[in-house]
């Protein structure tokens, strides 16, 4: 696999690239099953030049985050020296920049100079590269001499087996280290058979590995089928779309698996790697095929999110002790990162606090003492905002007293738990009593709701949280298709109560 530390394509079974089906969690079951290469899906050089890199610390994943917060490009240690990253492109400028930007968490670098479809081939990229020789040759030579992992090209064949064996002639010359042939036109489709003799004089031209690509279906369909048309096209490897998308244990030696286990195995990917529901659910009905239609099937279409997925594929204690797990990690980083110090984040004050129900006795809460406080100093009344985060739908509340603004910088899983900190921290700037168990009695609240008398349970604390005079929510929401994620942002202003405390 590997030489002299860099990635080998000879006598490889790798996992071809494919838009919306190549992301981390499919190129991670294609290994487990025993892919030897996996490529990304492809991604295009001008939005990739855009992204920034960012250390995931609760993923334990490098992420290419875009300026809209989109993950463009989504990798792992486990697939570091396996992953080979296929980009769109047309400028060799702009290739070296994508290229530099992602060369220490890859194995490799791929260009697409055989996608016939749109989305490849506007802009002179995929396919379209096919008719400018020089413009190829311009982008790999570029790309071999500024990056320091291997470089190579996928295309598609020529209208004559003697211009497809001049052009991969040529760009043997750039210094590649192999070159993928997809035996078809750029006009062709998977409906139209393979040209295995155009692969078969390709790989005798030229002295760097070949990698055959379009035989799934008709002449792989199984494992076994993969040394036979590795032999038939007499290239040095194998790569391997529909036939992975399908069941991505044809991987494997010892035989396929149940599509169901396929599908499940996927799927815990997807939720431990917080993959997009909708790229999940298409990569899944990819794999139902025929069977889209099924009860499976049915239930899978109508989920709209992972935990649906989830509860479709009967992993319902996977996700959710997954998603546990996530959330212990996050809140870890959080405090370890966070001391709880003053910082101001523009306007606003700032404090690494977390509201902990447990230090507070049954119907005392800090937001009950800073509304009591603010009665008595007859100052206006807490105003909160909220603002909800889209990838793990955590809330975050900032509270304004005397035109002051105050927020914990740890987000909560509950509105009411996110205002609560943030009463904490505005309490505690200002030296005011919070109301914690084993704290001094300040007399900012009765005795009565100390003891809790004369209500149920909770009774006083919700009344309190209806009484919170003006409540401003803030809901940040995205939603993701596959062009473009928007962000939409709602405002609620509750009118002010003119009740009074009962003392």
């Amino acid at each position: 696999m590997m030489a002299a530390g860099r990635l080998s394509f000879r006598n490889i079974t790798a996992l071809a690239p494919m838009v919306r089906v190549g992301t981390l969690p499919m190129r991670l079951l294609a290994l487990d099953y025993g892919a030897d290469v996996v490529y990304c899906e492809e991604l295009i050089d001008i939005k990739m030049a855009k992204c920034h890199r960012v250390v995931n610390e609760v993923l334990q994943t490098v992420d290419f985050v875009a300026p809209d917060e989109r993950v463009m490009f989504r990798t792992c240690e486990r697939e570091k020296d396996r992953v080979v990253f296929q980009m769109g492109t047309a400028d060799p400028d702009r290739a070296l920049v994508v290229a530099r930007l992602v060369e220490q968490d890859v194995a490799a670098i791929d260009v697409n100079m055989g996608c016939p479809k749109e989305y490849s081939t506007k802009g002179g990229m995929g396919a379209a590269l096919l008719s400018d020789p020089d413009l190829i040759e311009a982008i790999l030579k570029k790309l071999v001499t500024g990056v320091s992992v291997p470089v190579t090209c996928k295309i598609r064949i020529l209208p004559s087996l003697e211009e497809t064996v001049r052009l991969v002639q040529r760009i043997e010359k750039t210094g590649v280290a192999a070159v993928a042939v997809h035996g078809r036109l750029k006009e062709e489709r998977p409906r139209h058979p393979l040209h295995l003799d155009y692969i078969q004089a390709v790989a005798r031209s030229v002295s760097i590995p070949v990698i055959a690509n379009g035989g799934s279906l008709d002449l792989v369909k199984t494992n076994v089928d993969i040394e036979d048309f590795r032999n038939s096209t007499g290239a040095s490897s194998v790569m391997l779309a529909r036939a992975a998308m399908w069941n991505a244990s044809v991987f494997r030696d010892q035989g396929p698996l149940p599509l169901e286990t396929v599908m499940e195995d996927y799927l815990k990917h997807a939720i431990r790697y917080n993959n997009h529901a909708f790229n999940t659910k298409y990569c899944l009905c990819q794999m139902l095929r025929e069977k889209v239609e099924s009860p499976l099937g049915k239930q899978v279409q109508a989920a709209q999110t992972s935990a649906e997925l989830s509860e479709a594929l009967g992993l319902q204690e996977f996700y959710q002790q997954t998603q546990d797990q996530l959330q212990a990690k996050r809140d870890a980083l959080q405090t370890s990162s966070q001391p709880e110090t003053l910082v101001m984040d523009g306007d606003v004050t700032t404090m690494a606090v977390r509201f902990e129900r447990r230090e507070y006795p049954p119907h005392i809460t800090p937001k009950m003492f800073l509304l009591e406080w603010s009665r008595k100093e007859k100052v206006e009344q807490p105003l909160y905002e909220m603002a909800q985060r889209s990838q793990d739908r955590s809330f975050q509340s900032t509270v304004t007293v005397e035109g002051k603004r105050y927020r914990s910088s740890l987000w909560e899983k509950s509105k009411k738990f996110a205002e609560q900190a943030a009463a904490v921290v505005c309490l505690r700037v200002l030296g005011i009593p919070e109301g914690r168990i084993g704290e001094e009695d300040s007399g900012l609240v009765c005795k009565r709701k100390r003891e809790g008398e004369g209500k149920p349970n909770g009774i006083e604390e919700e009344e309190e949280e209806e009484e919170g005079s003006n409540k401003r929510h803030v809901f940040e929401t995205r939603q993701e298709t596959d062009d473009q994620k928007t962000k939409s942002v709602g405002v609620e202003n509750g009118e002010r109560h003119k009740q009074t405390m009962t003392s």
